[in-house]
């Protein structure tokens, strides 16, 4: 195997690692909230912080592998800022995707669960695809500000924090990736979503998707280069023996 046919290989087991992982994480938190708690407000507060902790644990790990996209969202800007090929995008979100439904499954049967469960929450309504859109927008901007504005190491800590408090600030609780949408079709579990709502989800993200892009292109544009400067030509030398005047005086 070629060494750059062996690094995509790599980059795209990261994505399907980190998918499959996020899924679990998502997922597996929201069914054992349900079971340490009646109170539907802690049971978000549980599945939150677990995202979010676990987010953070697995940019850091993985993103120095493949990014830690974990999210066709953001694959398909990374594609269109030119950073990634059509060809690598492609293997990264089908990776994501099947990552995503083999790591809800392993969370349904970590909790004892049937392996596949077909969600029956509807959770489709004007006030949540808007906040999907909101959800996902923000989390564009966030990653690729940080990436415009050199500062791509804090990609971890800011993403981890954005959803942490996007579960709380969106109607939706912050879906924002198409992977895990598909992916929680398959728990019918506190984190579960219908098969009939998913469509919609994924339309939101990706609308939301382009409205963040447009934002970073607008708000953070690449510095043109700047043009080299001319040669001044030298002085013409005198055979005048008078000093120059001085410029400090």
């Amino acid at each position: 195997m070629s060494a750059p046919v062996a690094a995509v290989t790599r980059r795209v087991a990261a994505e399907f690692l980190g998918a499959l992982l996020l899924a679990a994480i998502v997922v597996g938190s929201g069914i054992a909230a349900t079971g340490l708690s009646s109170d539907v407000g802690v049971q978000l507060l549980i599945n939150a912080v677990s995202t979010a902790l676990g987010l953070f644990v697995l940019i850091t790990v993985l993103g120095p592998i493949s990014g830690a996209h974990f999210n066709p969202a953001v694959s398909l800007v990374d594609l269109v800022l030119g950073h990634r090929s059509a060809r690598e995008v492609g293997a990264y979100i089908s990776a994501q995707i099947a990552g995503c439904i083999a790591g809800a499954m392993l969370a349904n049967v970590m909790f004892d669960a049937a392996a596949v469960s077909i969600s029956t929450t509807d959770r489709v309504s004007p006030g949540h695809l808007v906040a999907e859109i909101v959800a996902t927008a923000g989390l564009i901007l966030a990653i690729f500000a940080l990436v415009r504005s050199g500062r791509a190491h804090l990609a971890a800590a800011v993403v981890a924090a954005y959803i942490g408090s996007a579960y709380f600030f969106t109607s939706s609780t912050s879906f924002a990736n198409p992977a895990i949408t598909i992916g929680r079709m398959f728990s019918d579990s506190f984190a579960g979503i219908a098969p009939g709502s998913a469509p919609w989800f994924i339309a939101a993200q990706l609308a939301g998707a382009v409205l963040g892009l447009a934002l970073v292109r607008w708000l953070l544009p690449m510095p043109m280069p700047m043009p080299a400067p001319m040669p001044m030509p030298a002085p013409a030398r005198t055979e005048s023996t008078e000093a120059a005047p001085s410029t400090t005086s």
